[in-house]
């Protein structure tokens, strides 16, 4: 974990395709506006729960566990908001541009969403970000006798690369510069397995689930990080005074777990260490 640790303040995309897993899931039937309620003056889509979309898995962020559940950095921020309803916290997996395209949201599947989620002035047309909650950047994942350092060594090669995600633009803006080819997967999943099986050369993404695939993986390493400047946000319907007031609440629990140490404390659980450790010297 120590490669991992010395650099993830930074971090983020998906897998699987849009199925429902784990006790803490929902499905989507039950989504519907039948169970619909208010609760403390805020409008559910289930009136028990605070439904969450997402693209799993996601990991560290949201991801399966050996048990079955939802787990993850994301899981347990959002889980601040539904604790402060006094509901419980239900994940549904989805088609990830579902999501940042709020298509979920237009559909009433979901209350918010989460999956690291990079804030952009094009997401931000579609869909209500929350305050930013975490520093990503993107990481170039190889295998290690691969003797690739960095994009100047992909001349002629393949670099695989996730759909509608802010590393595929980061790589397919680069390509012409360093005579690659981008090969496209539907999930971070994919993407990552087509390294280890010698589909693509190497792949680039957010570097917390990159690290973690490297750290779980041991014949496969990060080569090079590329410093973008991104943040990650939780997201909401767009130009709705409900939703609204579900992420102002959601901000200002955020905003209070920082102060009171809240926020160390899941930060630490997921990736090993305090934020203020890596934002030394940034």
């Amino acid at each position: 974990m120590k490669s991992f640790i010395a650099r993830s303040n930074r971090i983020a995309a998906r897998a699987l395709p849009g199925v429902v897993l784990g006790v803490l899931a929902l499905t989507l039937s039950a989504c519907s506006q039948d169970q619909g309620g208010s609760v403390d003056g805020i409008n559910l889509v289930d009136k028990n729960a605070l439904t969450v979309c997402t693209h799993l898995p996601y990991k560290p962020f949201q991801f399966t566990n050996d048990d079955g559940d939802v787990v993850g950095f994301d899981v347990d921020i959002l889980k601040l908001l539904a604790d402060d309803l006094g509901v419980k916290e239900n994940v549904v997996s989805m088609d990830w541009n579902q999501i940042t395209s709020a298509a979920v949201f237009a559909a009433n599947k979901c209350d918010v969403a989460m999956g690291g989620a990079t804030i952009t002035p094009e997401r931000a047309e579609a869909v209500l970000f929350s305050a930013p909650y975490f520093n990503s950047t993107q990481a170039l994942l190889v295998k290690k006798d691969s003797g690739i350092k960095g994009l100047d060594d992909l001349k002629g090669k393949r670099l695989g690369i996730q759909a509608d995600t802010t590393g595929a633009i980061y790589a397919e803006k680069h390509a012409d510069e360093y005579g690659y080819t981008t090969v496209v997967f539907d999930d971070l999943a994919l993407e990552t397995t087509a390294v280890s099986a010698g589909k693509v050369v190497a792949s680039i993404g957010d570097n917390g689930p990159l690290y973690q695939y490297a750290e779980d993986n041991p014949g496969m390493a990060i080569a090079a990080e590329f410093d973008t400047g991104e943040h990650y946000g939780f997201l909401a319907k767009k130009d709705d005074d409900n939703a609204k007031k579900l992420v102002d609440r959601l901000n200002t629990l955020i905003a209070k777990a920082k102060e009171d140490g809240e926020y160390d404390r899941i930060f630490k659980k997921w990736f090993g260490h305090l934020p203020a450790e890596v934002n030394k010297g940034e």
